[in-house]
């Protein structure tokens, strides 16, 4: 990237180009200590781990130790751009405040023991509670940052081995109403369109999506068509400022929790201007008519009063979709985690399939993710689905699954749907979940309604297992922490938003006794004797390699057919999309062209669920209407969210990322240009609100819902009136100043509430109302710190990071980027 300061500028130089054109190459690195290319000792294979685009890059190796990257230039995914996480992101593996050796808690403190200590208590504590009350006491919460290869050997434990229907990942917060919208649409997971498609549409739209801060290389790639001849128009549906909403041909800003009617009004111009392709609907959509009628009860004005949008703005926002000759539409976490959530992800994919706009190069939706292997965690079966988008209420593919297991499927827990996270907690809460296994996440500053988390996961009834890098806030409420090795540390495949498959090889040893996820399941599965029918061990894999061998016969003839996959044709080819078989031995760029769709009521993936309510459809009602296994288009009428504001609340507040973090900063706080970027947490407001209480830039302020309060200094922006915004990744340590518990938390779900989709089950968190005041003035001494939201116990603070870091540019010490922050 030679000197350009990718924190002032993230997305990098321009690389314009047209319509139907190859993305020009442009290839990023970084290597610390003044290294020099030539002075490397190896460069190993792998892609980003920091957000769901599948950046791929090469680890760059001296001495033992990773001391850089630098993009692939022949990867399809990125071209050899790498975003600020994927340059300065990897800094974290060489901390020095790694886990190093498993700890055990005895009389109330974390003592570190080996690693036969620690399995022996975890492996006592199941058997004993299987005893006492069977699978049901036992909960197992993933991540969205493990391998393929690590998910399904976790799914085979809890679904073939331990039979518990209690496992999810932290992708229900980010990733699970993608997953519920192509459900209910296509009857099957997996993104229709490609990022390909960029290069060919003619409208881009983005709903919920601030594509520059979630995914800064495939905004790049936007921002180089915008910069080429016969730009794409670009339509915005965000409350905030984003740099998307900048560049965007319109921007609406609805009021937070109306994403639904909004949709609704897009779609009812959509119809009304007649730009529909009825031999399209005809031929390969059922439920065209209940949404005809259903959007004809929202003509702009209403929608207006409902969003507090300009009529005039959705019918220019509808001129443009409609108009489309290729549309590629875009969804995220502005949609996701909002009041009806996957009703209106839904009407993305209905405004596709009423114009007709699939499986064609520009022509396609992706429901995107949020992290960087959230896709697998629900290929695999670790975030409440079943294995190979198998229908767990089909017993059929229950039985063809446990056939591939070798174990009797009654042993496969199918009674009723997998349990999700949030229920997993109120199960953890009343006591039946008694043993909870965490890997590679943060609950206690991730889940809404914080002060609930802590109470629950804090019970001395619970035996908790916390599998990660770090002493997190997490980690330090365990009974059991297992140290992880992460990514360049062990090798594993993990896809990406778009189906694209990568190979991440392993390129340095982990710290201490650090381990890799899949060697730590290979563990206790062995510990826990754990069998099938044969009497023979039921994981039958031993390495990644035949741990990814062998789910390629899990997939075999599903949708996400991975069968002409292999290692040795990754680190040939690099990125590879799914469904890959022998059919399509190249991959397969695009999903339903042709109006193919895997929606055929005995081989789909889901029934689908009641849009108002959650409750699943029951097979003979899905097979009635959809009996020839065309795409489902569903309706759903706007409902006023459940919390409203007041007096005493009259914000409303939303949650989201910054563009320089990940997750709760892990990771991207231990990495100097990263933390310099975007070192605490603030509160951003409009003028006018900002006006109203007396408030000015920089000063601190006090949010306050229901829940809890929090306290930041204030940005002021051009966010719309009415909302308030925190992002989400700040908790209880400090990377410069070792923060102690007893001030005012600093974690934005300190004022979340406890509510989710009932169709995907995740949680809201952009629906809270709130309060803001003025604390003190930016040059005046801070009061001392109060809080209405308990605190964490002693324990639950991470050292502070030490160290010195990799050196770096003095260009990289520069201002930050101004605009940080989204909704997702």
């Amino acid at each position: 990237m030679g000197r350009m300061d990718r924190i002032a500028d993230p997305w990098g130089s321009r690389t314009p180009y047209g319509p139907g054109e190859a993305w020009p190459t442009r290839v990023d690195s970084y290597l610390a200590d003044g290294l020099t290319a030539e002075q490397v000792d190896r460069w190993v294979p792998t892609a980003s781990i920091l957000h769901s685009n599948g950046d791929a890059m090469d680890i760059a190796v001296k001495d033992g130790r990773i001391v850089g990257v630098r993009g692939r230039a022949d990867d399809r995914v990125n071209h050899g751009r790498l975003d600020p996480k994927d340059l300065f992101g990897w800094q974290a593996n060489g901390s020095p405040d790694r886990l190093t050796r498993p700890l055990v808690r005895i009389d109330g403190e974390l003592t570190e023991t080996d690693w036969d200590t620690a399995m022996r208590r975890i492996v006592s504590r199941t058997r004993e509670l299987l005893d006492e009350q069977g699978p049901s006491a036992l909960g197992f919460y993933t991540t969205g940052q493990l391998f393929l290869e690590e998910y399904y050997t976790l799914a085979v434990i809890a679904r073939g081995g331990l039979g518990t229907p209690h496992l999810d990942g932290n992708t229900r917060l980010c990733t699970a109403t993608a997953a519920a919208a192509l459900k209910e649409s296509f009857a099957c997971d997996g993104q229709p369109g490609s990022y390909t498609d960029i290069d060919h549409a003619d409208v881009i739209a983005l709903f919920g999506h601030n594509m520059a801060e979630t995914q800064p290389v495939l905004w790049s790639r936007v921002l180089d068509r915008l910069a080429g001849p016969t730009p794409p128009a670009v339509v915005c549906v965000d409350p905030r400022p984003s740099p998307v909403a900048r560049k965007a041909t319109v921007h609406l800003a609805p009021r937070p929790g109306t994403n639904l009617a909004l949709m609704n009004g897009l779609l009812h111009e959509v119809v009304a201007g007649g730009h529909i392709d009825r031999e399209y609907i005809d031929a390969h959509t059922v439920g065209y008519d209940e949404l005809e009628q259903r959007v004809k009860e929202y003509p702009p004005e209403r929608v207006s009063e409902i969003c507090d949008v300009p009529a005039e703005e959705i019918r220019r926002a509808a001129r443009i979709l409609g108009g489309a000759e290729r549309l590629l539409s875009t969804v995220l976490q502005g949609f996701y985690q909002s009041h009806q959530a996957t009703a209106a992800a839904v009407q993305v994919n209905n405004l596709h399939l009423i114009r007709g706009m699939l499986g064609e190069p520009g022509r396609g939706v992706l429901q995107m993710n949020g992290q960087p292997s959230a896709q697998n965690t629900r290929e695999c079966g670790a975030d409440g689905d079943l294995p190979g988008f198998r229908n767990w209420a089909d017993d059929s593919q229950v039985a063809d699954l446990a056939e591939l297991w070798n174990v009797e499927p009654l042993q496969i827990p199918h009674y009723g749907p997998p349990t999700h996270a949030m229920q997993m907690m109120r199960y953890v809460e009343n006591g039946s979940i008694r043993m909870l296994w965490v890997t590679g996440t943060n609950p206690a500053v991730s889940l809404p309604e914080l002060s609930r988390v802590r109470s629950l996961l804090s019970q001395d009834r619970l035996f908790l297992v916390v599998q990660d890098l770090f002493l997190t806030e997490t980690a330090h409420l365990a009974d059991v922490v297992l140290p992880a090795a992460t990514w360049g540390e062990k090798t594993g495949s993990f896809t990406n938003a778009d189906r694209t498959v990568h190979l991440s090889e392993k390129a340095v040893d982990p710290p201490g006794e650090a381990r890799p996820d899949l060697d730590i399941f290979l563990d206790y599965a062995t510990r826990m004797q754990l069998s099938d029918r044969s009497d023979k061990p039921l994981v039958k894999w031993h390495d990644p390699e035949s741990a990814f061998e062998a789910w390629k016969e899990c997939s075999r003839g599903r949708p996400c057919d991975y069968t002409g996959i292999t290692y040795a044709g990754l680190r040939e080819r690099g990125g590879i999309q799914w469904p890959c078989d022998e059919e399509h031995p190249d991959g397969t760029e695009r999903l339903y062209g042709g109006g193919h769709f895997w929606s055929d009521p005995d081989h789909c993936e889901s029934y689908g669920r009641d849009l108002v309510t959650g409750a699943p459809l029951e097979p003979d009602e899905y097979r009635a209407l959809n009996p020839d296994g065309k795409a489902v288009i569903r309706a759903a009428a706007y409902l006023p969210a459940h919390e409203q504001t007041s007096d005493d609340y009259p914000l409303l507040l939303i949650t989201g990322r910054t563009l320089y973090h990940f997750h709760t900063r892990t990771k991207t706080a231990r990495a100097p240009q990263l933390q310099s970027a975007a070192p605490r947490m603030w509160v951003e407001l409009s003028a006018a609100d900002a006006e109203a209480e007396g408030v000015t830039e920089g000063d601190l302020v006090e949010v306050t819902t229901p829940r809890g309060s929090v306290r930041a200094a204030a940005r002021l922006t051009d966010i719309r009136d009415g909302v308030v915004f925190l992002p989400f990744h700040y908790g209880y340590w400090d990377t410069d100043a070792g923060h102690e518990p007893g001030g005012a938390p600093r974690a934005a779900n300190e004022l979340t509430l406890t509510d989710w989709d009932p169709a995907s089950k995740q949680p809201l968190f952009k629906t809270a109302a709130a309060g803001v005041r003025l604390v003190a003035r930016q040059d005046a001494p801070a009061p001392a710190p109060t809080t209405t939201a308990s605190a964490p116990r002693s324990a639950g603070v991470p050292p502070t990071v030490g160290g010195t870091p990799a050196e770096v540019h003095e260009e990289d010490r520069s201002r930050p980027y101004s605009s940080s922050g989204d909704r997702s």
